[in-house]
């Protein structure tokens, strides 16, 4: 499906991650945000609530970018940051214990954010998926899928593995069929990069040079 530069920008979460962001930063993403019609802004918790009124949603990121934080923190911070103005919220799971072969606490910890943030919280669920194995991916999308996530997400764009790739989108595609969506985030950075994603099966995009994919060029960021 070719779309245009104004569907998919419907389907970008336009996002700051960096550590070094302020909040003016943030009030500028969500200009930009809003003037080339992106679904949502990505922002780091700390930045929440912000001191102005977006016209997009807002996300955020849990247990960002390890992993490597406790299920209580996980859910205890998600909690927050919907107390504090977060419409969605993009939780990091223990890739190791997923590695690890426990299934179950991957299932369990999805399950404890989830809780912490009932319906109409968006959740998503990143998986790293470039640093596991196919077996891995399609386990972490299962165990998503039955904590009651909304999405499954390839990527943090932090992890040395790498970022999203269409393989993973499209397994990921076909482990959860249409009862979820699928997000692509990391090192996608052109018009191609995002189109391939979305052909591949992503609904939603994590991008920060937004608005140079979407006139078609290249950026450098996340």
């Amino acid at each position: 499906m070719t779309l245009s530069p104004r569907e998919l920008a419907q389907l970008v979460d336009h996002t700051l991650l960096a550590p070094t962001a302020s909040i003016a930063d943030v009030a500028a993403l969500a200009q930009e945000a809003a003037a080339l019609g992106t679904y949502s802004i990505c922002v780091s918790p700390s930045m929440l609530p912000l001191p102005f009124a977006p016209t997009v949603k807002v996300a955020t990121v849990v247990g960002f970018p390890s992993g490597k934080h406790t299920t209580a923190i996980k859910a205890a911070e998600a909690a927050e940051a919907v107390e504090h103005g977060a419409d969605e919220v993009d939780m990091v799971i223990d890739i190791g214990a997923l590695k690890a072969g426990d299934v179950a606490f991957t299932e369990a910890e999805i399950s404890a954010v989830r809780a912490a943030v009932p319906s109409p919280t968006v959740l998503k669920v990143i998986i790293e998926a470039a640093a596991l194995t196919d077996d891995e991916i399609v386990a972490a999308c299962r165990a998503s899928e039955a904590a009651g996530a909304d999405y499954v997400k390839t990527s943090t764009g932090f992890h040395p593995a790498g970022g999203a790739s269409t393989h993973a989108v499209a397994l990921m595609r076909a482990t959860v069929g249409d009862r979820l969506g699928v997000k692509a985030s990391g090192g996608i950075r052109d018009w191609d990069a995002a189109q391939a994603m979305v052909d591949a099966g992503a609904s939603r995009l994590g991008l920060s040079g937004t608005a140079t994919v979407l006139a078609g060029g290249t950026s450098a960021g996340y």
